[in-house]
């Protein structure tokens, strides 16, 4: 329970709370502001307060994927789970409309589908007395510390799986380690992607039972999108190059590149060599990103505006939700957009199932070891800012048989580091099915260091399998 707290982390949960207490009406004015351009944000706000119109329900298996990202993630996990317990219940919470879309293909009959609620000490509690989960999963970085709290003194396991914590991350809680600390260290457990992850989890006091990997290696890319984008990249003529969730100032920065190409500047590369197509991070952007490109002189074509088939013009816009898979099969090489400005970069993973050769920026420190295994693998390629990641671009569309071998290493790096969600699912599952006891005991060979003080590492086997090894 909570009462293993110290007076100084009682205090500052206490401060905490009040503060998340006190912004609840900017928290609903954020929302409503953000309906404007997203309506899915103004519909059932009083769940994000933990008030619910349907009746209380019990013995969920709950999974929270806070957004797009997350959400895509969990669908290789939550297929683990269906397999080896078919009858399940799911309950799926997210924080954006964009992991809500995305979410709702997710389900099947029987399931629900709420929004997380705000993390005040009431809301998280009426949360729990309404839902009853059997378990709570949060994915990647999702740790507040009132629901952690809640979780304990309702007897539900937490766990946090395809965790990942990286230095920046780490310094960041460290400095609030009265209020961190306590969070990390009564979840039961966190299932770690990376050692370095799971260094800096356990330095916060986290039980690790182990390092799995990544579950993101284990989503499958949408068939019938693949098919219609190389269908598509066959009828082009002509390569393409995309810009792929870019943030705020990568897409000026590209276009700067592309203007000075057009001008005969620089390395002699144009827009009119290939097909440019741009697919920002944040669907909300799109007509911003447009204007850009169209003040610097660009022609530009949305995809939402394509009636059966790409429409001629200088830029392609991706301006639609869940076919990332339909954009990497259409492109012959794909600069990693948060990569180029301090972002920390955004997941290389799906690019590389895809077969898409990736050039990223100098920022991947939120995905540090899967960059670095792409680098190693030859799946992917680094670059010092755009200019030179444009150059290392057209270097490899003017070699088509080393870009070919590039493709066929990126499926290679995919198919190789899969696994991470059956041995999450098993772990979690041998727990709920041995109520109170500790975390199944791994195989006689276990991954070296990886095991804390208090729970045992996973299997050298399905570290190998997680890419770990």
């Amino acid at each position: 329970m909570a009462n293993d707290l110290n007076w100084l982390e009682r205090l500052t949960l206490g401060l905490y709370s009040c503060i998340v207490w006190l912004l609840q009406p900017l928290v609903r004015r954020k929302l409503l502001r953000r309906a404007r351009q997203e309506p899915e944000y103004g519909r059932r706000i009083a769940e994000r307060f933990g008030r619910y119109a349907n009746a209380p329900s019990a013995g969920w298996l709950w999974v929270h994927a806070v957004s797009l990202g997350e959400t895509r993630a969990a669908c290789a996990l939550i297929e683990q789970f269906r397999s080896q317990q078919p009858a399940m219940k799911l309950l799926l919470t997210h924080g954006t409309a964009s992991g809500w879309a995305a979410g709702r293909a997710l389900l099947a009959p029987g399931d629900r589908q709420t929004w997380f609620p705000w993390d005040t000490a009431d809301a998280t509690e009426r949360f729990l007395l309404h839902f009853k989960p059997r378990v709570g999963l949060l994915l990647e970085t999702e740790v507040w510390p009132n629901m952690v709290q809640s979780c304990l003194r309702h007897g539900v396991p937490l766990f946090l799986v395809n965790a990942r914590l990286s230095d920046d991350s780490y310094m960041r809680a460290n400095r609030l380690r009265c209020l961190s600390e306590p969070a990390y260290r009564s979840m039961a457990g966190a299932f770690a992607q990376s050692s370095a992850d799971a260094k800096h989890l356990k330095a916060l006091g986290a039980k690790v039972p182990g390092v799995v990997g990544n579950i993101k290696f284990d989503a499958q890319p949408a068939a019938d999108q693949l098919a219609a984008g190389r269908a598509w990249r066959r009828r082009i003529g002509q390569p393409v190059l995309m810009l792929v969730s870019s943030r705020d100032g990568e897409e000026a920065a590209f276009v700067a590149v592309l203007s000075s190409g057009r001008a005969g500047h620089g390395y002699g590369f144009s827009s009119e060599r290939c097909q440019i197509l741009v697919v920002p991070r944040h669907n909300q952007r799109v007509a911003e990103v447009a204007r850009l490109f169209r003040q610097a002189g660009f022609s530009v074509s949305r995809r939402s505006e394509w009636q059966g088939q790409p429409q001629p013009a200088d830029v392609w816009l991706g301006d639609t939700m869940g076919e990332l898979a339909l954009y990497y099969a259409m492109s012959d090489v794909a600069l990693l957009g948060g990569s180029f400005e301090p972002f920390g970069g955004q997941n290389l993973i799906e690019a590389a199932a895809c077969g898409c050769p990736l050039v990223m920026g100098p920022h991947t420190f939120n995905f540090t070891e899967a960059a670095k295994w792409a680098l190693d693998a030859g799946a992917a390629r680094s670059a010092s800012d755009m200019r030179a990641a444009v150059a290392q671009a057209f270097r490899w569309i003017d070699q088509p048989e080393q870009l070919e071998a590039t493709r066929a290493r990126c499926r290679q790096f995919a198919s190789a580091h899969q696994g991470a969600s059956r041995t999450t699912a098993e772990a979690v599952l041998g727990l709920l099915t041995a109520p109170g006891q500790r975390l199944p005991k791994a195989p006689r060979h276990v991954a070296v260091g990886q095991a804390t003080d208090n729970a045992p590492s996973v299997s050298k086997q399905a570290a190998h399998r997680a890419g770990v090894s």
